[in-house]
């Protein structure tokens, strides 16, 4: 399998953010998305998530599934956490196993990896910011889909947490999966660098 762009533009608030800009990942590859704030390294991920337009450019995933669309085969970890504060851990993992669709994993097993499975009945907006974000982890390993995209993924996980993700991201990528990364500090795993210029 293989992910690729080609000649991207990326045009946000009437301003360009990056133009002729391409990058390939391949099964078993982790690329590290690198460059000062507002380079556009969040842009590309929501490019190739579908969560933006390019202004110019193609995103193709050779090898995957013919019947899908490139955004409904990856995973978009965002820098925020998105979960709703008054439902449960459990609730929560529900929802977006519900939302994505697709092959199903074990959620008690899936809390119980990511450390959360004393957690499964306590309401999200009691988790500390280090949980919540095990929780959105957690999203990578309910539904699973071949390319994960991780903006600034490691970002209040303590040295626990960050072992801890490290072994999940391996695992992935010795799986066959791939994973596009947005990130000011090192990951945890080898990655090839992928370095953006301009001004956002």
């Amino acid at each position: 399998m293989r992910l690729s762009g080609h000649g991207l533009r990326c045009v946000r608030g009437g301003r360009e953010v990056f133009a002729g800009l391409g990058f390939t990942a391949a099964s078993g590859e982790a690329v590290a998305v690198m460059g000062r704030n507002g380079s556009g390294k969040t842009s590309l991920l929501r490019l190739i998530a579908g969560l933006l337009v390019p202004a110019g450019g193609t995103i193709e995933l050779d090898g995957g599934d013919a019947e899908l669309t490139v955004p409904e085969q990856c995973h978009y970890l965002g820098h925020r956490d998105a979960l709703k504060p008054a439902l449960t851990v459990a609730e929560n993992l529900s929802f977006w196993a519900a939302f994505l669709g697709g092959e199903r994993g074990d959620a008690a097993a899936t809390l119980a990896t990511v450390g959360l499975d004393h957690a499964t009945h306590l309401p999200a907006g009691f988790l500390s910011a280090g949980q919540r974000r095990r929780l959105s982890l957690a999203r990578l390993l309910t539904v699973r889909r071949p390319v994960w995209l991780l903006d600034e993924p490691t970002n209040a996980l303590d040295v626990a947490g960050q072992d801890m993700f490290g072994g999940l991201m391996r695992d992935h990528l010795a799986g066959g999966g791939m994973i596009i990364a947005a990130t000011h500090a090192p990951l945890g795993i080898e990655a090839r660098e992928l370095r953006i210029g301009g001004v956002a």
